[in-house]
This record gives C-alpha cells, structure tokens and sequence, in this order.
C-alpha cells in the first residue's frame, strides 16, 4: 500500500497512511529500528507492529532495514536513521520523566499519532496520560494495541479530536483539571500547524496550565526555507522508496512566531537544545549530511510555568 497525499487545507483529515498522518507512521518506523539488535539504542516494543499493522511497505522495509539510500545521503542509513530517533525519543522520555520526578500527575500528548508513552514509560501510579489525535487515528492505534495485549501503564485517556477543533473542551470533558500542574509535549507537530494555529496552541496550553506545568517541544526556525532548500530532494526520495508524499505539501507557508519567543512572552520559562547538542549528549556523532540542511536545526524546547 502507498501512502498518498493531498495539500493540506482547512477541514482536511486523514489516517496514518496518508498525508501527515503517514509521518507519524515514519516516526515509527525508526523507533522500531532504534529499538532493534543487541544493544537498542531505545524500547519501544509497541512500534513494530503498529507499523506492520498499517501496512504501508516502504517503512516496514526502511524499519527492518532493507532499505539504504547512501549513494544520496550518507545520513540516509538504519544506523543513522536509529541514532536521529534515539536523539528524539530520548529528550522526551526524559522530559516526562523529569516532570513526574517533580511531582506532576498530568500528561497530555497532543497530535499523539503513534507515540506509545502511555504504554511503555514507568508513570507513577497515580499519573493521567491524555492523547489528542484525530478520531481514526486515536481509534486505529488503540483497537491495534488492545488485540495484541498491551495494557496502559497509566491512567490513558484517549481525546479523539482534531486541534483545529475545540480541543481544550473536549480534553475537560474527559476529566482534565487545569488546577493541577501538567507536562504537555507537541513532539513533531509545529512545522505542520498554520502559523495562526501554532499561535492559538501555546494560548490554549497557556491557558490550561497551572503554575509548575512544563511544556516539550520542537521546532525548525524557517521551515519554509528549509523546504525551499531540500523540499524537492527528500519528495524525491520518498517516491523512490514507493511514497507519494510532498513535503511541501504537508507543511503550511507563512512566516510564523518564533516559539521560544512566543512562550517566554507568555509567562514560560524555556531552555532550548541543539540538534548537535542532543547528539554529542548522547555519545552519537552529528552527519555531515544534505539532510540535516533541512533537520539538523530543530530546536528541541523544555519550558515550564513558575
């Protein structure tokens, strides 16, 4: 099965084969490979067969790791492409864990897709976890992850909605309390909000938050640029490995907010790490590659509200 896609536009949806939704299934994709061989450099066990179950070929190949693109890229390896998810995954494990060391009992995961905190993380026993997604997607992973047997290992609350709709009322009505202190993370969502949205996010996360929240997050300073340079290139490859997906496509124009900038306007006290930084913290060498022109710069964020 190939993913398709569409350019993105207001009120457009999709599944995890298809359009944005087909990069969460990428994401997976390399958590499983980083979890794989002797010495994994992550755990998630719950990614491998999320992946096979969607069904898509070119990232149950690139996942195995049948498939190596070096003559393009010397980034472009299962070892390379490991280490990047290793990097990623890590920073948000250790934010979640970092916050409940400090005592907070309320997780929310917003644009959740395929991410499996919820299950594989050690939550204190009293720790809600709430996942925002789009309907089909909240309901695909946890119908997958129930017929193979996996248990939360916190409270889950799963909120089927879309960002675009009102999804803080939604998040109350399944029992969230915004008089308690939250860890909230947007891990790999920002570059593909409307500048606007991306705005109204950090208002309603703000505006949820009580004192001692913390926020995770990621972001790419000019993704449009960023496109501009690589866009072409990285559509290209995924054809070839059997993806019809444009990048381009699948993230919005429009110069927007910086959101280190826009946070601390806002009350939020953040502390931004570099790709390079994150690499050399965790023992990997940066590539020198044409794809870290277009990924190396994502800002990894760790905020919290005094």
């Amino acid at each position: 099965m190939a993913a398709s896609d569409t350019k993105r536009h207001d009120g457009d949806s999709w599944d995890l084969a298809s359009s944005v939704g087909a990069t969460a299934t990428a994401v997976a994709a390399r958590r499983a490979m980083a979890s794989k061989g002797p010495n994994p450099l992550i755990d998630d066990p719950f990614a491998e067969p999320l992946v096979n179950a969607v069904g898509v070929d070119a990232f149950i190949r690139m996942m195995k790791g049948e498939i190596e693109l070096v003559e393009d890229d010397p980034a472009f390896t299962p070892q390379r492409l490991a280490e990047g998810m290793a990097v990623r995954t890590r920073f948000f494990d250790s934010f979640f864990a970092d916050a409940a060391a400090a005592g907070v009992r309320q997780a929310v995961i917003l644009a959740a897709g395929l991410d499996t905190r919820a299950y594989r993380l050690a939550w204190p026993a009293d720790t809600v976890v709430y996942e925002i997604d789009q309907p089909r997607v909240i309901e695909f992973k946890t119908r997958t992850l129930a017929d193979l047997g996996a248990a939360p290992s916190a409270d889950r609350r799963a909120v089927a909605v879309d960002l675009r709709d009102d999804w803080p009322q939604a998040l109350q009505d399944n029992g969230f309390d915004s008089q308690r202190p939250t860890a909230w993370i947007a891990e790999g969502l920002l570059g593909y909000l409307p500048p606007d949205a991306q705005d109204r996010l950090f208002d309603n996360i703000t505006a949820l938050s009580f004192c001692g929240s913390r926020l995770g997050t990621g972001y790419v300073p000019d993704i449009p640029g960023r496109i501009a340079k690589r866009g072409r290139e990285i559509s290209e490859r995924w054809r070839r490995l059997g993806l019809d997906l444009n990048w381009a496509d699948l993230v919005y124009d429009g110069e927007r907010n910086d959101a280190v900038e826009y946070l601390t306007d806002r009350g939020w006290e953040a502390t931004v790490h570099t790709t390079p930084e994150l690499y050399a913290h965790n023992g990997f060498d940066f590539p020198d590659a044409p794809t870290m022109v277009a990924f190396g710069d994502i800002r990894y964020v760790s905020a919290a509200l005094p």
